[in-house]
């Protein structure tokens, strides 16, 4: 009788010690996969980044500096990001004849209502250049007004790294531009990109020092 019970006190005791035993492990594989999971949510979040292409947000060039930097301004880059192109270009202050330019030729619908597009924007000194009787002719033809605008839209949203080539334009002529990094010039009038990569609801844009002129 003494032998049987020392025989169930030994079997209790070896089932308690391994329940113990399973408790330690259960607890040891819920920490080790916790810790495990950590490094692998961390590594993950830098290789998100190249995906993000945020290089390809980078505005550049020496006219960026005139842009105003007050988020609130209308002429601001983050402010201009929110709205379609024409009117974000109505807010910059570097490109108001572009505007006026864009309202007489009634364009202003046609480019924010465009689907993704790349706007080659003349600065108010690049319209400068032109002589006052020329540019008034030109802003009073609606046809070689359209024209003339219509040749600065590509289709297509170009970041830095597509712009250099040949693109044909919603005028119909094909513009190129040539460089690379930071450094393009764009036409045949080797017009300079003074400030590039500004982003609009629907558009990039890249504002340049010299108006283009279409072949036809």
């Amino acid at each position: 009788m003494r032998a049987t019970k020392l025989t169930a006190l030994a079997a209790a005791t070896v089932f308690a010690i391994s329940l113990s035993a399973c408790g330690s492990d259960s607890d040891d594989s819920s920490s080790g996969g916790t810790t495990a999971a950590a490094p692998t949510m961390t590594s993950a979040a830098p290789s998100m980044a190249p995906s993000m292409g945020a290089t390809d947000m980078v505005n550049f060039g020496p006219g960026c500096a005139a842009v105003p930097t007050d988020p609130a301004d209308a002429g601001s880059f983050e402010a201009m990001g929110k709205v379609p192109v024409a009117t974000a270009a109505s807010g910059n202050p570097l490109l108001s004849t572009l505007v006026t330019a864009v309202k007489k030729a009634g364009l202003v619908d046609s480019l924010n209502s465009a689907d993704g597009v790349t706007v080659f924007a003349p600065t108010n000194d690049a319209f400068a250049k032109i002589p006052k009787a020329d540019l008034d002719k030109v802003l009073a033809d609606k046809k070689t007004l359209t024209s003339i605008l219509t040749y600065h839209v590509v289709p297509g949203k170009l970041t830095p790294a597509d712009l250099a080539g040949t693109h044909k334009t919603l005028q119909g002529d094909d513009l190129t531009v040539t460089g690379s990094g930071e450094d393009f010039k764009v036409g045949a009038d080797s017009a300079s990109v003074i400030c590039g990569n500004v982003q609009t609801a629907n558009a990039n844009v890249y504002i340049i020092d010299s108006v283009l002129m279409p072949k036809s």
